[in-house]
């Protein structure tokens, strides 16, 4: 193929995926124009990181670094962390508490809005030099973002001509996204990073895919939290951008049907492993529903997952074609009381970075980034599992939400 050649991906291939979108690091800067700077709201956090006015996080949303700062009147503001004057990052740490912002270069000063409210010499010194007489400083806050706050997470857009945030998911992914996020006051448990030498979209991907799940992750099987026979349920919003995936775990006691043929017949189950502490795969109803995982994949930043009490933002940060950041932020509700925070801190660990299961997703991306590189300008993914619909299912044998996810992608780099 010529490498100069414009890329191409017919419409009438959407189960098929060109390996170029993985690699091309053309795409991959069109990808933060269109996708990441585009009219799509983006995970910046939770409420209860920025509790007082003055508070403030770090983050990074696409590309662009961003400060998430709650001001004197309470609002929640998110603004480039980048001084107007000469592009320097004005704040240097993860979270803090300040009474404004003050750029380290010249002093600079900015309002907990992003709004510019001092410039030292700005008259000059003794009558000379200073800024242009028509120098306004209402035109040269922080660039600001869109934001939103919804049951206690935030979320911003660097577009401003944005739907709600509840238009934007669409009623079925509402319903999921609300009974976590129900308004309840959010705590939180702790936090992860993790680097993933793989492209960004393989993650929502992975999370979008119910056919790998008790397939790599043989933990899920051997130990019945996610079973191939079991009742689950995997939905869309009209889109295809958004989706969740839902299942519902059988009592302990219940032993299925078939005798457990289908997970019995998984490739490495192990009827004879046993854990040293039970404890780590025992959880409590604690939402409504009877759902005991939940997992949201909003388009194009995050991934909102409760598997038993483990409960999970997981930040989506591109930092090249073929690197993204996963940043977990675990939490919980203001009113549990110890054991349940312990009990979170134990799933936490299982559904970590370093867990029995996330661990395999890591691996597995970066071996899928490793297998298509060297091939990326002739050959493509087959995503057919299920068929070639765009549909909700009630099965795992399927990879549909793959499909609808590409269908809104492609629309929204090709218009």
């Amino acid at each position: 193929m010529d490498a100069a050649a414009p890329r191409y991906w017919p419409e009438a291939q959407a189960g098929s995926i060109p390996y170029w979108i993985y690699t091309d690091k053309d795409n991959y800067l069109e990808e933060l124009e269109r996708v990441w700077y585009g009219p799509h709201w983006l995970y910046a956090g939770l409420e209860v990181e920025v509790p007082e006015p003055g508070s403030y996080k770090t983050t990074v949303l696409g590309a662009r670094p961003v400060v998430i700062s709650r001001a004197k009147d309470g609002t929640v503001h998110a603004f480039e962390n980048r001084c107007a004057h000469r592009g320097v990052r004005i704040c240097q740490e993860r979270f803090g508490s300040v009474e404004s912002f003050t750029c380290p270069y010249h002093q600079w000063n900015y309002a907990l809005d992003g709004a510019l409210q001092g410039v030292p010499f700005r008259r000059g010194i003794k009558g000379e030099g200073g800024m242009p007489r028509d120098f306004d400083p209402k035109a040269n806050g922080l660039r600001k973002l869109k934001v939103e706050c919804v049951n206690g997470a935030i979320w911003a857009s660097f577009s401003h001509d944005m739907p709600s945030f509840r238009e934007y998911v669409g009623e079925t992914i509402w319903g999921r996204y609300s009974r976590v996020f129900s308004g309840k006051k959010l705590r939180i448990i702790g936090y992860n990073r993790q680097l993933v030498p793989s492209n960004w979209k393989l993650m929502l991907e992975n999370v979008k895919d119910p056919y790998h799940a008790a397939l790599l992750h043989v933990f899920f099987a051997t130990f019945g939290l996610y079973r191939p026979d079991q009742k689950n349920a995997l939905e869309m919003d009209e889109s295809g951008a958004h989706a969740c995936l839902t299942a519902i775990m059988p009592p302990k006691d219940a032993a299925p049907a078939d005798g457990n043929a289908v997970a019995t017949s998984l490739p490495g189950f192990d009827a004879g492993l046993q854990l040293a502490d039970s404890r780590l795969i025992e959880g409590v109803r604690e939402l409504t529903g009877t759902e005991t995982v939940s997992v949201m994949s909003l388009f194009p930043s995050v991934i909102l997952l409760q598997q038993l009490n483990s409960m999970q933002a997981r930040q989506i940060v591109p930092r090249s074609v073929d690197k993204f950041e996963l940043i977990y932020t675990h939490f919980g509700f203001e009113d549990d009381d110890e054991e349940m925070q312990a009990r979170r801190v134990r799933h936490a660990n299982l559904f970590g970075p370093a867990g029995f299961v996330s661990a395999d997703d890591g691996e597995v991306l970066q071996m899928t980034q490793e297998g298509i590189s060297p091939d990326a300008e002739n050959a493509s993914a087959l995503v057919r599992m299920g068929g070639a619909e765009i549909k909700d299912a009630t099965h795992m044998a399927t990879e549909s939400a793959i499909r609808g996810m590409y269908r809104y992608y492609r629309e929204v780099m090709t218009a």
